[in-house]
């Protein structure tokens, strides 16, 4: 069991570094601003190793002249045996001593040059990382937006909302974050240490090797800390997309929650959904709580050794104050990498877990796609064929649909009626493709659907389905929604066609009034009817009306219906409706009962043929 374990955590750490690392390659996309962020952080980070060096010179600048100011100060006779001792030239002291302030002052400037420099330059390089993260981001989320477009609807009946728009916006700035910030730190980090520790051997061997050992231990305990932390970020991502769920589930069905006054449930869930997202990053807490004050302990004990051994080469005369000082500075170098290693391995954490969660949604496999050498249908005549069809959801379970086969001759109104659960609207879901066959083939003039391109197929059908979805904007913008360039003598022409213009006109904006969030400022049956002539508008070569009179009442209905009957003369047209007085007129009636034909004619030969129909057409009458 343990053989296992160790197994699967080593594949997780190495699908945590692949994620990461076709995140990264994202960056290839902008090079030219990935360089120019690079060449700026590895300049500013040059100047920021120089200053320690020019401290070093002014600092010993003042300690020599101030020793030679003492040895100017003795008596005459005094001076040359002074500096005789001390190896010196009274001539060489004096002229130090006379240009000690000149030499101050320029060292003074060179410093704050160095300081503006890095300045200016750590300017460049973090506005063009953020740049970079920002376009990094733009272009992933555009990826995982197009990714779930073209996602077929299996997939979506498997995931939540909510889990799918917590991987477009908090998963991606976390990932973001890291390309942005925490990279680019990890990059100076590395420079800042190797530049450091390669001045010090140079300064000083021996003081160097007693800092050094510090460093491996500090590498092993952030490696450990990274493993062990990814999972826990993983999983407050997985907690948070729960939370954003029940949001959006509460937001969505707020009016039914109101109505059932559920309010204190949903509370409740949401409380819990939150306490769970709170625990999980407590948990974390509790890991940067150990490992901060641990790395700080390391740090300290550097310093330690520092302070111990560096000022006893100074009492011995081997190293000058403004050596360690220089020495001093360059080791808090060194603990700064140490102390910016936690953020970086948080942020790094963080973004493994998202890139993980991003490329699960961009590596689905489409299981409606367009297969290789797939033709475009230019032209459709409308003959829609069902030869013996078996559909199965997720590819497993009991068939929802059972050997269904029947033709739809082209200018054909094809009725389907039965009850709910029936099938009706998986056989309409079949045809512009948004869900595969498991058994059997569908043809549109003879072509089998898997070998036409979705797109074109799609492009000659209309549907206007039962739950009715607009979209923000003007009533004009969703009627024109799949024909953005139409005229708008066109568009009123659908509308018209659709029983639609005349309670639009009452609108004092008429065409350009708003429909609100889901067309929340719209009657179930004006929402239907815009659907329709959304439908209408793309002159389809065959439609789907999904119970597209439910929400109306009859003398509308008898308006829509009356449109309906000249426009599905030339159009290969299914219909699935609940009241049976739709369907009268079609020239082919289904009926279908859990997800088999049990009937098929027309009015008058069900009526006498099929109990069934009989039994729904009198009982309906009755009503």
């Amino acid at each position: 069991m343990q053989m296992v374990a160790k197994g699967n955590r080593k594949k997780r750490s190495k699908g945590d570094r692949g994620a990461l690392k076709r995140a990264i390659r994202y960056i290839g996309r902008y090079k030219k601003t990935a360089v120019t962020a690079l060449i700026a952080l590895i300049i500013g980070t040059s100047a920021q190793l120089a200053v320690p060096q020019l401290i070093q010179s002014i600092i010993d600048t003042i300690v020599t002249n101030g020793r030679n100011k003492i040895i100017l100060g003795l008596p005459a006779n005094v001076q040359p045996m002074v500096a005789s001792k001390l190896g010196i030239d009274l001539t060489a002291i004096q002229l130090d001593l006379d240009s000690a302030s000149r030499a101050l002052i320029i060292g003074g400037l060179i410093v704050i040059a160095f300081a503006i420099a890095r300045g200016a330059f750590t300017f460049t390089q973090m506005y063009m990382s953020q740049v970079l993260s920002q376009e990094i981001a733009f272009e992933m989320r555009n990826d995982i937006f197009a990714k779930i477009q073209r996602l077929n609807f299996s997939y979506h009946d498997k995931n939540r909302t909510g889990q799918l728009m917590i991987r477009a916006t908090d998963d991606v700035e976390r990932l973001r974050t890291f390309i942005g910030q925490g990279m680019l730190m990890a990059i100076q980090s590395v420079i800042l240490l190797v530049g450091t520790v390669t001045i010090l051997a140079f300064t000083n061997l021996k003081l160097t090797l007693i800092v050094l050992p510090v460093l491996p231990i500090a590498f092993i305990l952030f490696a450990t800390f990274g493993r062990m932390i990814v999972p826990l970020f993983q999983e407050v991502q997985k907690r948070l997309a729960t939370v954003n769920t029940i949001l959006q589930e509460n937001l969505v069905g707020l009016q039914v929650i109101k109505a059932f006054t559920s309010e204190p449930r949903e509370a409740a869930r949401f409380g819990k959904g939150i306490d769970n997202l709170l625990d999980q990053r407590i948990r974390i807490s509790k890991f940067f709580s150990f490992m901060f004050p641990l790395i700080f302990l390391i740090a300290n004990l550097g310093q330690v050794a520092i302070l111990y051994f560096g000022g006893a080469e100074i009492i011995n005369g081997s190293f000058t104050l403004g050596e360690w000082q220089k020495f001093s500075m360059y080791l808090i170098f060194i603990f700064i990498p140490m102390g910016q290693l936690g953020m970086i391995m948080s942020m790094m954490a963080q973004a493994s877990a998202s890139a993980i969660r991003i490329f699960e949604i961009l590596d689905v496999k489409n299981e409606v796609a367009n297969k290789a050498g797939a033709m475009a249908l230019e032209t459709v005549n409308g003959r829609v064929q069902f030869e013996d069809v078996t559909f199965r959801y997720f590819k497993s379970g009991e068939a929802v649909l059972s050997n269904i086969s029947f033709t739809a001759e082209p200018g054909q109104t094809i009725a389907l009626l039965g009850s709910t659960g029936s099938g009706k609207s998986t056989i309409i879901n079949l045809i512009p493709r948004f869900y595969d066959v498991s058994n059997g083939r569908i043809l549109i003039d003879g072509h089998d659907l898997r070998d036409i391109t979705i797109e074109s197929v799609r492009d000659k059908i209309g549907i206007v389905l039962q739950e009715t979805t607009l979209f923000r904007g003007t009533i004009r913008d969703n009627i024109a929604y799949g024909r953005s360039d139409a005229s708008d003598e066109d568009v009123q022409a659908a509308a018209k066609a659709a029983a639609a213009h005349n309670f639009i006109m009452e609108f004092p904006d008429g065409y350009e009034t708003a429909v609100g969030e889901r067309g929340s400022t719209l009657s179930g049956g004006q929402k239907q009817r815009i659907a329709i002539a959304r439908a209408l508008l793309m002159d389809p070569h065959i439609l789907i009306l999904d119970d597209s009179t439910s929400s109306v009442d009859l003398n509308t209905e008898y308006e829509i219906q009356q449109a309906l009957d000249s426009l599905m003369k030339k159009r290969t047209s299914f219909v699935i409706a609940q009241r049976i007085s739709t369907v009268l007129n079609a020239d082919q009636i289904l009926v279908l009962e859990n997800g088999r034909i049990v009937d098929s004619g027309v009015h008058e030969e069900l009526m006498e043929n099929s109990p069934i129909y009989a039994e729904i057409y009198h009982s309906q009458l009755s009503e």
